[in-house]
C-alpha cells in the first residue's frame, strides 16, 4: 500500500512538472535544481555564481527552506529576483510548490532560474520539479563517501561541484576517491572542484553554465 501510494504521488507531481517545464520552455528560461546537505555551501555557491554571471545573464532564485528567509536575504543582496518557498517541515521541494511561485514571478526576459532545494540527499532527487538539470553540492567537509551512501542523487544530477576545496588540507577526504565513486554511479556527471570561499575552480562552472543556457537558447560558441 505505502508503494502504490508514493508512486501515485510521483505520479501526480511529474505531471506537474510537466506542467512548468512548459512554461520554462516557453520562455528559453534553462533551470537548475539545486541540491546538497545542509551546510554543503549551496548558498554560497549561489552568491559566487550571481556575481561571476552578473551582467551577461538575467537570472531568479527560488529559495526552499523548512524555515525561515536567511538564504533568501543573502540572495537579495545580489538584486536579482528572488522568491522564498517555506516547506514547513518538508524535506524537499516538489513541482506544485514551484507551480505556486512561478505564479508569483516574472518569467519574461530571465535566461536562468535557479532552484534552491531543502538541505537534503534523498527526499529532493525523486521529485522532479521540470529543471533542464539537478545540480549536486558536494563539500570535502562531509566526507568522501556521499555517492556511496546516496547514490540515486548522483545519478539524478547531470553536474557535481565538490565545493570547499581550500580545506582539503585539514581533511581526510580523498578527491580521486569521491571523483571515482561519482562517476561509478553515473559516468555522464560533469565535476567540478571549487571554493566559493578563494573562487579557485569557479571559471569552470560558470563556462559550463553560460554552455548550457546558450544551448537552451539555440545558439552555439
Amino acid at each position: 500500500m505505502e508503494i502504490k501510494v508514493l508512486r501515485n504521488i510521483l505520479e501526480a507531481n511529474e505531471a506537474i512538472a510537466a506542467e512548468n517545464r512548459r512554461q520554462f520552455d516557453q520562455h528559453n528560461l534553462y533551470v537548475v535544481n539545486i541540491l546538497a546537505s545542509p551546510g554543503a555551501g549551496k548558498t554560497s555557491l549561489l552568491e559566487r555564481t550571481l556575481e561571476g554571471l552578473q551582467g551577461e545573464l538575467a537570472m531568479a532564485v527560488i529559495e526552499g527552506d523548512i524555515a525561515g528567509r536567511i538564504d533568501a536575504e543573502r540572495i537579495g543582496r545580489h538584486g536579482v529576483p528572488v522568491l522564498q518557498i517555506n516547506t514547513g517541515g518538508t524535506c524537499h521541494l516538489d513541482a506544485n510548490m514551484i507551480r505556486r511561485a512561478l505564479g508569483e514571478m516574472a518569467l519574461e526576459g530571465l535566461d536562468l532560474l535557479f532552484i534552491e532545494n531543502v538541505g537534503n540527499l534523498v527526499c529532493p532527487a525523486e521529485f522532479v520539479l521540470g529543471e533542464d538539470a539537478k545540480v549536486t553540492v558536494w563539500s570535502v567537509a562531509e566526507g568522501d563517501d556521499k555517492a556511496e551512501k546516496y547514490p540515486r542523487v548522483f545519478l539524478e544530477s547531470q553536474a557535481l561541484v565538490i565545493n570547499k576545496t581550500d580545506l582539503l588540507s585539514l581533511t581526510d577526504f580523498d578527491l580521486e576517491r569521491a571523483r571515482r565513486s561519482a562517476l561509478a554511479v553515473n559516468p555522464r556527471l560533469a565535476i567540478f572542484t571549487l571554493s566559493c570561499r578563494t573562487g579557485e575552480g569557479l571559471a569552470g562552472w560558470l563556462a559550463w553554465l553560460r554552455a548550457q543556457v546558450k544551448r537552451q537558447a539555440g545558439t552555439t560558441y
